[in-house]
């Protein structure tokens, strides 16, 4: 059984840089959690979209690379899917996208955890899949989500809100950025709409804040960890970058899978700190690399030494190690 199953946009980011030329990566939200959460080591599947041409065989590779597997019915006779990325003076993208979203038909693999979000679980007709996906899902996987608002693709941000909240309501782990919060929940204290958001129904939710860090909310309390300094080369694939080392934590925790939801749900606040700084850390690297390009766990453990290890021995930086019995 793998940790996660993914589901969601698979595409290639097209980034137009500040002074001038273009490169294009790999990208899709879901596609780089899925990225992220192979190269820390975790067994994970990806059910998605990608054509059958030669940017979709480079997305192909570059997921293989790192031990991503994709779903059967992922490949497509259709063009790979686009984003472009146009960055400012900061490095911070914004994004234009030529994509069609559909979920294949297809038997859906078993998973401790089952990851959706951003565009596919939103646009039409595929969106509607992903829901009901999640919705024979929930109490047989951790379901996670990430809203990752896409708000030239989603409309106006008050319908957009009623269906971002459906799949609140359904899910177990919510990650979401400060962003997000301020076009869905305009003026509204992005602590205020975690513990609304909490109330709805998941075991916790984590707002991302970029060079703030991020806060996390659980039965237990809040928790609030500052991002680790780092030079920015962009931020594409940041916030999918967190999504992945929250789920590595939780997973590394015993956390994830039908069976663990008690103790998920009585999560303490200091392996939720732990988690959340894991997240931060994972977010930072990718940010010091162009594009969507989550390190190794390797890479994670050289670029911050002081690691804990969590049960089972895995290696899990964040110089706090998470009890041996969690719930």
């Amino acid at each position: 059984m793998d940790d996660v199953l993914v589901v969601g946009e698979a595409l290639v980011d097209i980034v137009r840089h500040p002074g001038g030329g273009t490169t294009e990566h790999p990208g899709g939200s879901p596609a780089n959690v899925a990225l992220g959460l192979g190269r820390l080591g975790r067994r994970v599947s990806l059910l998605s979209r990608i054509g059958d041409d030669a940017r979709g065989e480079g997305v192909r590779a570059h997921l293989a690379a790192s031990g991503v597997s994709l779903v059967p019915g992922t490949i497509a006779r259709a063009p790979t899917s686009t984003a472009t990325a146009v960055l400012d003076d900061h490095g911070v993208a914004s994004y234009e996208f030529v994509l069609d979203w559909m979920l294949p038909a297809t038997e859906v693999p078993e998973a401790k955890a089952l990851h959706t979000g951003s565009i596919a679980a939103f646009l039409p007709p595929g969106g509607d899949a992903v829901l009901d996906l999640v919705r024979r899902t929930t109490g047989r996987s951790t379901v996670s989500y990430d809203p990752n608002a896409r708000p030239s693709l989603m409309g106006e941000a008050s319908v957009a809100l009623r269906r971002v909240e459906t799949f609140v309501s359904a899910a177990d782990v919510v990650k979401v950025s400060d962003q997000d919060l301020a076009w869905l929940h305009p003026g509204v204290d992005l602590l205020d709409v975690a513990h609304a958001w909490l109330a709805l129904g998941p075991a916790l939710v984590v707002v991302t804040r970029g060079p703030g860090g991020a806060v996390g909310v659980c039965a237990d309390g809040v928790v609030d960890l500052p991002a680790p300094p780092v030079a920015v080369a962009d931020t594409v694939g940041a916030g999918d970058a967190f999504t992945s080392g929250l789920l590595d934590a939780l997973a590394a925790a015993d956390l994830l899978g039908a069976d663990r939801a008690p103790a998920l749900r009585a999560i303490a606040r200091d392996v939720l700190a732990s988690a959340v700084r894991h997240a931060t850390r994972v977010a930072a690297v990718n940010c010091s690399r162009p594009g969507a390009d989550p390190p190794t766990r390797a890479e994670l453990e050289a670029a911050f030494p002081d690691e804990a290890v969590l049960p089972g021995g895995v290696a899990f930086p964040g110089g706090v190690a998470l009890p041996d019995e969690v719930g």
